[in-house]
Order: structure tokens, then C-alpha cells, then sequence
């Protein structure tokens, strides 16, 4: 099961992602984690969500492989399955706390760039490698983490950064050692969770209706470029020779 989620205490659900061997997810499971997470935002007794994943990493983006097996359907696919999960995390009716180990890539930049509050481990490292992998995307994601010109730095290049770079940007609220991330995330999410819930619900409209850029709009823009670089042939390309490095982007 790529997705499976708890309720460990009281006000508090969350929602795990399992998919061995990088956590690369297939189309389904990232409709999936979007099911799990409006679920959760539904229900009127949660009043905070954590994201978290199992294995050395928190997310490696898609199945590479899957879109080399399956063309064009599978992109499409792919790309439907990222935007859903990518807004139901921004949607979510509470705040969602994003516990984050090991590398942090692709689609996992989307999902982590839409959370509310990001929790991280030393060894966590965040980058774009999508110009490697015969992709565009989540540049939308990458901006609300880092200040413009290293944005495009980091996109340009597919270089990657730490959680402590991140936390000297703000980005991240607490960097710890692996072993005590999830105790962080739950100790934060219980200090969220210990708010009125109703208040929170209307906390978490206000502060997305505030967001200077829609990231639902501008992430379905870069969408449109993704689809070009695969029709035009580039896209193809580039994924053939990445070939046998990994499944993930």
C-alpha cells in the first residue's frame, strides 16, 4: 500500500507514503495521497495533518519508468495525479505538517512547497532535477522555498540544497536528527491541534486567500511546457538517457 494513514492522538491524522525503493509514485498513488488528504481535511475532528514518508527518502517524484513504459498516457496521468495531490495538500482544511528525510526531489518539492510548516531531517536535501529527467514543473513549489534567484539557480543547474540551507532561508521551521523527526512533527502538529478547530479551518482560508500567487494556476502553466517538451520529442530524449540511473525525478 503506497499510502496509509494513522490518527496517533487526538486532533492529529497522519498520512504516510510507502513506496519502495525511492518513494517514485505511480500515477494511481498520487491520486491516492490526494484522497487521503481531502479525507483528511474533511473531517471535522482532525485539526492537523502530517505528511510523512517511509524509507530512506521522503519523495523522488514519479515513475520514470512508468512513462517510459506507457508514452503519453502515462505523462498525462502523471501529471493529473501531481496537480491533485500538489492542491490537496495546499487545500487541506487544516495545516498540514510536512516531516521530511533523506532527499526530497521532483514531486516531492510540489508537495512540500504547498504544506503549511516543514519539519526536516540533517540528512534531508531538497532539489528540481527535472532537466535531467526530460521534465518541467514545480519551479512554483521551489519559489515559495527559496528567494527568486536561487530559485532559478537551483532549477537550472538540478542541484539540490540542505535542510539547513533551507532553514537560514526560513523555509524550514526545525532541522533535526533523523531519529527525532517524527516526535518534531507530532509535537508541532500537537501545538496546532490544541487551537479551536473551527478557527483554524478559517485561519488556514484567510492565509492561503493572501498568497500572492496562485500555485494552483501557475503550476498548471508549467504543466502546459511539460506536455510540449514530450510531444516535440526533448522530453523522450533526455528520459532515454537517464535510462538505468533511477525510477525517479
Amino acid at each position: 500500500m503506497s499510502v496509509s494513514t494513522s490518527s496517533p492522538e487526538k486532533g492529529i491524522r497522519v498520512v504516510t507514503v510507502d513506496h519502495p525503493p525511492v518513494n517514485a509514485l505511480p500515477v494511481t498513488s498520487w491520486f491516492a495521497l490526494a484522497d487521503a488528504l481531502r479525507t483528511a481535511g474533511r473531517d471535522p475532528e482532525v485539526r492537523c495533518v502530517v505528511l510523512a514518508a517511509a524509507g530512506r527518502g521522503f519523495n523522488a517524484g514519479v515513475d520514470i519508468k512508468e512513462i517510459q513504459a506507457h508514452g503519453r498516457a502515462a505523462l498525462i496521468g502523471a501529471n493529473r495525479g501531481c496537480y491533485e495531490a500538489f492542491s490537496a495538500v495546499y487545500e487541506c482544511e487544516v495545516p498540514v505538517v510536512v516531516a521530511v528525510q533523506g532527499f526530497c526531489l521532483g514531486g516531492g518539492i510540489g508537495l512540500v512547497g504547498n504544506a503549511d510548516v516543514i519539519v526536516a531531517s540533517e540528512d534531508a536535501t531538497f532539489g528540481l532535477p527535472e532537466l535531467d529527467r526530460g521534465a518541467l514543473g514545480a519551479a512554483t513549489h521551489l519559489a515559495r522555498l527559496v528567494p527568486q534567484h536561487l530559485m532559478r539557480a537551483l532549477y537550472f543547474t538540478s542541484r539540490t540544497v540542505t535542510a539547513a540551507e533551507l532553514h537560514a532561508h526560513g523555509s524550514v521551521w526545525r532541522v533535526v536528527a533523523r531519529e527525532q523527526l517524527q516526535q518534531e512533527a507530532l509535537e508541532l502538529a500537537r501545538d496546532i491541534a490544541a487551537k479551536d478547530g473551527e478557527l483554524l479551518r478559517l485561519a488556514k482560508a484567510a492565509i492561503n486567500g493572501i498568497d500572492p500567487v496562485d500555485v494552483r494556476r501557475s503550476y498548471r502553466f508549467e504543466q502546459g511546457f511539460t506536455y510540449e517538451a514530450s510531444v516535440s520529442g526533448v522530453g523522450d530524449r533526455v528520459r532515454d538517457a537517464f535510462g538505468a540511473e533511477g525510477p525517479g525525478r
